[in-house]
């Protein structure tokens, strides 16, 4: 919406022209007239429409040709001033239009007063100013001067009105015309047509309408909207109106039923809709069309009715405010501060969506998942961004998140391609919400909202802590060692399935969650370009490095030995080496040293075998030590297990069961009432019953959660069966269970004290950070598994 208006107005000498702009200003009739009025412009606090309005005078004896050139040009409206009782004067504008200025015109119409042409000339043929006839001195004459203006309006789009009606009848339907929700009569709504008032400024009769109407000649433009000539609404609007209506139609059904009516209502026009009013406007539709009322609901063939109803009736304001509600401007186009609102985003911070976005993102998966198979089929997808005005995700996008067997995007896909442009770009995350009327349905003051900024990853290093859940990872490695299919295998796709990838729908990008001591994580993998000589910023900024070597290729490691000494030797990275093709026959690298040789130089974890030919999905055991590394970059991870038979897990999962959760609630209650004698009972209600006693507990671990663990100084090798201490060779060790019940018995009255004094945090991520910080291991004697 323009944030002023400017008003012109014209005409022959003597029609009053100066007299109806002082007494607007005065309210009283002057007694005497100057020949040209200043500019004045009226406040926006006192106009209907709340926007400052410029009035602009014009005068043949004042002015010369070429000023009035700049005023039409400059002007945002103009008013053609008429003399009702001098039908010369409305001759001369029925015969220039009659006759345009490039054809011959008789005698009659050669006159400076060719108004309608000679605006026409100033004017580009796409952007004309809208144009207002006002019949003047209305109080000298009784009879009406429609009959002669009519044909006008039908020659000429650009006029916004012409016609002429009683003052008492034209004030009750301006009022009526704000909004179809606020008059329950809907039926006399729809007989008041769009007027424009004969004016007179002697007895001050319909001044202040005469500039409401050439207000909303410029605000709510006509021109836009609807083809006076095919007597229909444009393909613009039509198409701005389906986006509405589909953003309106909250379950996807084809039709607006009472409660997403009222929705609408309430988001337009902020006023309730009455249950009546409901029915009237229905029965409107009824009457005029068979198919635009469907199971008691607005299809939309009966919303665009409406609307086409609205126009043709002059009240073409409700349907602005609808689509300027809707974000879009006087050229039908969404705006860009509707688009793209301001969001700052500080150095070393990334953008994720929040709690809201992922809730306003599922109803929208669900609202388009028709046969409810947790996949968004081509067609669903196709329907998904219809709202758009162009396909946003193109056949890569299948090769970026988790599809089905189909190669349908997964709900879990979905939700992880949004992540995805979020973190990458959040601009267009913007826009693609703004697309779906995020802002709307949500009722936001914008996109913007969707939005949550991290805090420097500086500051998460300092506190050794992050509150993140989007960890990038860059993926280098020479040509052919096995990069992208390392991207597919994350996505669960084995060799079998990598082959069917076209290569022009290849992705650099893969994304997925992963699990994290029980806290879903998305973790996101890049694929960088092996040209380590060019490696941009962008390339080297990343939460953990993953450098992929093809074990069956002698030059392949030789690369990553360059690329870490070049560019993550000094850096805080973390950084995990990967022996990919792992099935194949394992080459000496000609490198200076063994992959493993060069690990244990740089204080790195061994390389770590990966094969994605599997005949099942390939594990994904990998990529969460990836994303935990990436979590806890401080920490110095040791013991990357993954067995749930080791020290560390079975400690891990002990003090994750529900026998230390009862436990810490008891000792809680003693430290707070000082009972010793409450300890004593602890001490009792840890042996004492036989299901669930400590040793019971240590015996029983299962399988549960893979931990985020990697092997370290052992030789990647070595065969897992031989790596750990067997199930009986711990139940055999009393050693075991008495430093187990000290250890347990300490760390639970730590947890307790801690409780106590500070206010509570998740115990297994305190416990993690609080064990790998300060390295409390001891070596496993037949493995060398650094062990609690």
């Amino acid at each position: 919406m323009r944030k002023d208006v400017r008003i012109l107005l014209v005409g022959e000498p003597k029609v009053g022209k100066t007299s109806l702009i002082m007494s607007l200003v005065s309210e009283e009739f002057p007694d005497e007239v100057p020949l040209r009025a200043e500019e004045i412009t009226i406040p926006a606090d006192v106009t209907p429409e709340r926007v400052p309005t410029h009035i602009v005078d014009y005068s043949e004896a004042e002015q010369s040709d070429e000023q009035l050139y700049q005023e039409i040009s400059k002007a945002n409206v103009i008013c053609i001033v008429y003399s009702v009782n001098n039908k010369k004067s409305i001759e001369k504008g029925l015969e220039l239009a009659r006759f345009p200025h490039d054809r011959p015109r008789p005698v009659t119409g050669l006159v400076t007063s060719h108004w309608i042409p000679l605006i026409n000339e100033r004017t580009d043929k796409d952007s004309r100013v809208p144009l207002i006839l006002v019949g003047n001195k209305s109080d000298l004459v009784e009879h009406s001067s429609m009959e002669t203006i009519l044909p006008i309006m039908n020659q000429y789009s650009e006029i916004e009105t012409c016609v002429e009606s009683s003052g008492g009848r034209e004030s009750e339907c301006v009022q009526r015309g704000r909004s179809i929700m606020e008059e329950s009569d809907i039926n006399l709504w729809i007989m008041c047509p769009s007027l424009i008032p004969a004016c007179s400024a002697k007895n001050l009769k319909n001044i202040s309408e005469l500039f409401y109407y050439a207000q909303k000649a410029v605000l709510h433009p006509t021109g836009p909207l609807y083809s006076p000539e095919e007597k229909e609404m444009k393909p613009s609007c039509i198409k701005a109106l389906t986006r509405i209506f589909k953003i309106s139609d909250l379950d996807n059904d084809g039709i607006l039923n009472d409660n997403e009516l009222n929705f609408f209502q309430r988001t337009c026009f902020n006023i309730p809709l009455a249950p009546q009013a409901l029915e009237d406007v229905k029965n409107v539709v009824r009457k005029n069309m068979s198919d635009g009322v469907k199971d008691n609901g607005l299809t939309l063939k009966g919303f665009l009715f409406l609307h086409t109803l609205f126009i043709q009736r002059g009240r073409h304001e409700t349907t602005w405010t609808v689509l300027r509600r809707f974000g879009y401007d006087d050229d039908l186009e969404l705006t860009q501060e509707y688009l793209f609102p301001l969001l700052k985003i500080p150095p070393d911070c990334t953008t994720e969506l929040n709690h809201n976005a992922y809730l306003f993102l599922q109803s929208v998966f669900d609202k388009h998942d028709k046969d409810r198979d947790c996949a968004l089929s081509p067609d669903e997808l196709k329907d998904l961004f219809k709202v758009f005005p162009y396909m946003p995700w193109g056949p890569d996008v299948n090769n970026t998140v988790c599809t089905n067997e189909q190669g349908w995007i997964t709900y879990q896909g979905y939700l992880s391609q949004w992540t995805l442009t979020t973190y990458l770009d959040v601009q267009r995350c913007l826009e693609y919400l703004g697309y779906l009327g995020y802002s709307i349905i949500q009722e936001q003051e914008s996109q913007a909202a969707a939005i949550t900024i991290t805090r420097n990853k500086r500051i998460d290093l300092q506190k050794k802590q992050t509150q993140r859940s989007v960890f990038r990872c860059n993926v280098l490695g020479a040509r052919g060692s096995g990069k992208s299919g390392f991207l597919q295998a994350f996505l669960g796709r084995n060799l079998v399935r990598q082959k069917r990838i076209r290569e022009d729908h290849k992705s650099y990008y893969a994304i997925s969650t992963t699990y994290v001591y029980g806290q879903e994580k998305y973790l996101l993998l890049h694929e960088v370009l092996p040209d380590f000589e060019f490696l941009s910023e962008a390339d080297l900024a990343c939460d953990v490095v993953c450098l992929v070597y093809d074990i069956s290729n002698p030059r392949s490691f030789e690369y990553c030995a360059k690329v870490y000494k070049k560019h993550f030797l000094d850096s805080k990275t973390p950084c995990v080496i990967i022996a990919a093709k792992s099935d194949l026959h394992e080459a000496r690298q000609y490198y200076s040293l063994s992959p493993l040789d060069f690990c244990r130089k740089h204080k790195l974890h061994p390389p770590q075998l990966f094969t994605c030919n599997t005949a099942e999905a390939p594990s994904k055991d990998i990529y969460t030590k990836l994303t935990t590394m990436a979590m806890y970059p401080h920490a110095k991870l040791r013991c990357m297990c993954s067995c749930n038979r080791c020290t560390y897990c079975i400690c891990h999962n002990l003090l994750n069961s529900e026998l230390m959760r009862s436990v810490k609630a008891k000792f809680y209650s003693a430290v707070l009432n000082r009972l010793r004698t409450f300890i004593q009972d602890v001490g009792t209600f840890l042996l004492a019953d036989e299901e669930s006693s400590l040793t019971h507990q240590v015996h029983a671990v299962s399988f549960v959660e893979d931990s985020v663990y990697m092997e370290s100084s052992v030789d990647p090798f070595v065969p897992v069966c031989n790596r750990h201490m067997t199930q009986a060779d711990l139940k055999n060790s009393t050693f075991w269970l008495r430093a187990s019940v000290g250890a347990t018995v300490f760390a639970v009255l730590g947890f307790a004290m801690y409780k106590a004094l500070l206010k509570q945090r998740v115990i297994g991520t305190h416990l993690i950070s609080h064990v790998v910080e300060r390295d409390i291991y001891s070596n496993c004697g037949s493995c060398d598994r650094v062990l609690c």
